[in-house]
């Protein structure tokens, strides 16, 4: 390409501003890097504005400079309770049943919280109303747990919304866990090469049906005698098939439970009316059972939701709408049963990035995402050439423009039956790296949204559920960012393994680990993550050797140099653990790991967390960033089963330890309706 002359680019760069386009950014090494013009074209292109010519680049900067100066209201606006209205002549706001609520210019929002209808000034927006900040949760542990890893003797080899129960139900009276983080549940297509990442769904206002526990349907339960021994015949177990214990088959589960289900179905009560969003995402189910999971090759008239698609998916709608409700059914049992149980928190569910282009909600929603782009990440020390995750991102004027209808629908549907949620890259809320389509992952560019709406209808709906909310900040997040999640009373993340001294940018070496105590109290706390290697693993150099053996850490010196900081890393971990009087002389593995616990039950984290994989010695981490079909990510079952488990003596004494430093008392600081107070 051309060099061009700023003066040339002035006007492309104002019009990309006035969009969120960035012209450029701070890399991995804070030095500025400037995005490629024609990428800035590209982006701006998919926005819908157009900057072929010079006449259309100055005409879309004339019309958005006219936008900026006309005084109207924006599509959506977004208030706090006591801030001063900013409305020349007044307003009427309408509420959600419809009654009338005057405001006016300079007096102090009076408005309940809630979502409502703003006509002002001649035009008319959505208002949303939303608290300054959430209730301090309490203080509590729990478990983080992958509940496909989650088997028991009863299960269809993935563990399931019973498992969940019994799991949930036995952490409650074990330790007195106040929580369980859940893996995401979003639903995947089911069609043979079922997803097995929980982070790239079909849809995330929808649940996976493989987690549905079909003996616990109440079809199940009508059923005749001869019916459910046939569906009792089906389980991989009792039917005397072997489990592969290595890894978990995704195909085989659901071709086993889909001929169950179906079997059931006739038992089923009646669908009745549907609600038009699960009628038209149990349509595409419908229709990818026939052309398959990607909606972009079927044929031209079933490409949009509509009569044509409707009449093609025919009565198997029924059949996928029963699925959906029987899942949300038992996972309000589960959620219902840990609350019972004692639980002050219950499940947290783990909200997605974003979703497959292809999938559920890349055909119900086309109209408020971007065409054509996935979201991914820059070049960094890691991933030089950057990162394309494959996900779909939100087109942000379109989400205004909407009144953020589909985000906050998503958000409502993913609290139905939790109490918390955490969002996974938080920042994703303030800005997403665009990859437009066909290029390289570093020829993309951030986009920025509206991240005081995006933050407000979240909370809001956290309000409502009586939720906590988690922000997965970890690696490199803008002071505002964390300013910002720390007066909302959002909890952060702190991870063992990321929790390091400061050091001098000329000192030589990986830092050493830091203290517990230094850890931030308004955060949720654990050893590892699912993208990080295990304890055990860790402390036995695993996530070298299996990378060495695939090939993913260079030649033979570069290995021996990540071997040589895993070792270091060890090292420095025993010699924490001595110097916090954690453990004795000469420790094992195992009492390591109890070791790494009691560091993290000695933080003033606002959570602990605790993973069975952890605790269990299960060396293999459940993902491996960077592979796909090298690595059987999202496929490793747990070592011993549920049942096992709950005897487990490790498992006792780590559920022991934290229900100590976090032991079950009142909601003081979280009742439902209180603002709380900012912790630091």
């Amino acid at each position: 390409m051309a060099a061009e002359s700023y003066r040339e680019l002035a006007p492309l760069l104002e019009l990309a501003r006035a969009y969120g386009v960035a012209t450029s950014y701070e890399n991995w090494e804070r030095r500025r890097v400037d995005v490629d013009p024609d990428v800035i074209r590209t982006v701006l292109s998919i926005l819908d504005v157009e900057t072929d010519t010079p006449e259309a680049l100055r005409r879309e900067l004339d019309r958005a400079r006219a936008r900026a100066s006309a005084g109207t209201l924006p599509p959506t606006v977004v208030v706090r309770p006591g801030q001063r209205w900013s409305l020349p002549s007044g307003g009427t706001a309408y509420d959600e049943s419809g009654a009338a609520h005057e405001v006016r210019d300079g007096a102090p929002v009076e408005l309940p919280l809630g979502w409502y209808r703003l006509s002002a000034a001649g035009s008319e927006a959505t208002l949303v109303v939303a608290p300054e900040r959430l209730p301090a949760p309490p203080p509590a542990w729990g478990w983080m747990l992958q509940l496909y890893a989650l088997r028991s003797a009863r299960s269809w080899g993935m563990g399931d919304l019973a498992d969940l129960r019994t799991f949930t139900a036995w952490a409650a009276d074990t330790g007195q866990a106040d929580l369980v983080l859940l893996n995401p549940l979003h639903a995947v297509a089911t069609v043979p090469g079922v997803q097995a990442s929980p982070y790239s769904p079909s849809s995330r206002r929808f649940a996976n049906a493989l987690y549905l526990a079909v003996e616990d349907t109440e079809a199940y339960r009508r059923a005749e005698p001869g019916v459910r021994a046939r569906v009792d015949t089906l389980r991989p177990d009792v039917g005397g098939e072997h489990i592969d214990d290595e890894r978990i088959d995704y195909d085989r589960v659901w071709r086993t439970k889909r001929e169950a289900l179906e079997l059931l179905f006739p038992y089923a009560e009646p669908v009745g009316d549907l609600d038009p969003a699960l009628r038209d995402f149990a349509t595409y189910c419908a229709l990818a059972e026939v052309h398959g999971p990607d909606w972009r090759t079927w044929p031209e008239p079933l490409r949009r939701p509509g009569p044509p698609a409707r009449s093609e998916a025919g009565d198997r709608v029924a059949f996928h709408a029963w699925l959906q409700r029987e899942t949300a059914r038992q996972l309000g049992r589960v959620q219902d049963g840990a609350r019972r149980a004692g639980m002050h928190v219950g499940l947290v569910h783990d909200l997605a990035v974003g979703v497959d282009p292809g999938g559920a909600d890349g055909w119900l929603l086309q109209d408020v995402l971007a065409r054509g782009v996935t979201a991914g990440a820059p070049p960094d020390d890691f991933n030089r050439q950057g990162q394309n995750w494959g996900l779909a991102a939100w087109r942000p004027d379109r989400l205004a423009e909407t009144g953020y209808a589909a985000y906050r629908d998503m958000l409502r549907s993913v609290l139905a039956h939790a109490g918390g949620v955490r969002v996974d890259h938080v920042m994703g809320l303030w800005r997403l790296w665009w990859v437009p389509p066909g290029a390289s992952p570093d020829q993309g560019t951030y986009v920025s949204y509206d991240d005081e709406a995006m933050l407000a209808i979240l909370m809001l709906e956290a309000h409502r559920a009586g939720a906590v909310v988690v922000a997965e900040d970890l690696g490199t997040v803008e002071p505002h960012v964390s300013r910002a999640l720390r007066d909302a009373n959002l909890l952060g993340s702190q991870v063992l393994w990321f929790a390091r001294e400061e050091k001098a940018d000329d000192e030589p070496g990986v830092p050493p680990f830091q203290s517990p105590t230094g850890w931030p109290a308004g955060t949720m706390a654990s050893i590892s993550t699912h993208d990080l290697p295990t304890a055990a693993g860790m402390l036995d150099s695993e996530h070298v050797r299996v990378r060495a053996e695939l090939g993913l850490l260079g030649d033979r010196a570069a290995v021996e140099a990540e071997a040589e900081r895993a070792r270091a890393d060890r090292r420095e971990l025993v010699a924490l653990l001595h110097r916090e009087n954690l453990i004795g002389d000469d420790p094992t593995d195992d009492e390591l790991i109890v070791g790494l616990h009691r560091l993290l039950a000695a933080s003033p984290s606002r959570f602990l967390l605790a993973s069975p994989y952890d605790v269990l010695g299960e060396k293999r981490q459940p993902n491996l960033p960077g592979t796909v079909d090298q690595y059987p990510n999202w496929r490793i079952p747990l070592p011993v089963t549920l049942e096992a488990m709950r005897d487990d003596p490790r498992i006792r004494e780590v559920a022991w330890l934290l229900g100590q430093a976090r032991p079950r008392s009142g909601m003081d600081e979280g009742e439902p309706g209180d603002t709380g107070g900012q912790f630091a």
